[in-house]
């Protein structure tokens, strides 16, 4: 049983985020960069799937600029068993990975596809979507807790209502919650272990994949900066400030 995980290379969730003078996207030169965070609780989650017998290998792939092997190599001290990444200096947005993932998917045949739910970075939360349609492949989108079988993954999702378990019928595509697990430590033997393990690269031409862009930024500006909260003695100052201030009550 072989899963592919998905990992993407992210300004850190920690790093304040500042938008270019001109506009024209964020700033992320000596900015620290990092793996997804939903991307590492996938990775965990194969990890788990493989130490429980019911997984054999773990591919982590990632695509984008050649620094992307060092996220490569995270997912890889975490447990995955190799890695691939498709080097591009192309903008990649979620319709071109979810292309690229497909050829991947027809060279590797892989059973399962766990990946993040969604980027911190753009928020598209499209690329597992996009490749469960391209393939053909039932999803599971949100997964708080997964199952696996020889030939099916159910599923507990986080939905408005509550939860919904779903029995997808193997192959399969999966995108991870924030409570599907609490991704482990990566230990030092770990790291220097994961620099021994292979590293597949290739170009998006060579899987027969078109990465230009469909999409166009027009701009990109920061939030408008909110006010300071007040304080009110009682509850006619209130309904007078949100009257006659706030404008929001008739």
């Amino acid at each position: 049983m072989k899963v592919l995980v998905p990992v993407k290379r992210v300004v850190d969730y920690n790093v304040k985020v500042r938008v270019k003078s001109d506009g024209t996207g964020v700033d992320i030169a000596n900015v620290k960069m990092s793996m997804n965070p939903f991307d590492e609780i996938a990775v965990e989650e194969a990890v788990r799937l493989r130490e429980k017998g019911v997984v054999t290998e773990v591919i982590a792939v990632s695509c984008g600029v050649t620094q992307c092997t060092e996220t490569l190599r995270t997912a890889m001290a975490i447990g995955a068993d190799r890695a691939i990444l498709v080097e591009t200096d192309a903008e990649l947005q979620p319709l071109a990975v979810a292309k690229i993932l497909k050829a991947l998917a027809e060279k590797e045949g892989p059973h399962l596809f766990i990946m993040g739910k969604q980027a911190i970075d753009d928020d598209s939360n499209q690329t597992g979507q996009m490749l469960a349609a391209l393939l053909d492949w039932p999803q599971a989108t949100f997964a708080s807790k997964v199952e696996m079988t020889a030939d099916t993954v159910n599923v507990t999702r986080e939905v408005d209502g509550g939860l919904e378990t779903l029995a997808l019928q193997l192959p399969a595509v999966v995108t991870t919650d924030l409570r599907l697990n609490e991704p482990r430590y990566v230990t030092l033997p770990n790291i220097m272990k994961a620099k021994k393990k292979t590293v597949d690269t290739f170009k998006p031409e060579d899987l027969g994949v078109d990465v230009t862009p469909r999409l166009k930024t027009l701009k990109v500006v920061e939030p408008a900066k909110r006010s300071a909260g007040i304080k009110v003695p009682d509850v006619a100052t209130l309904v007078d400030k949100l009257k006659n201030e706030a404008k929001v009550l008739g």
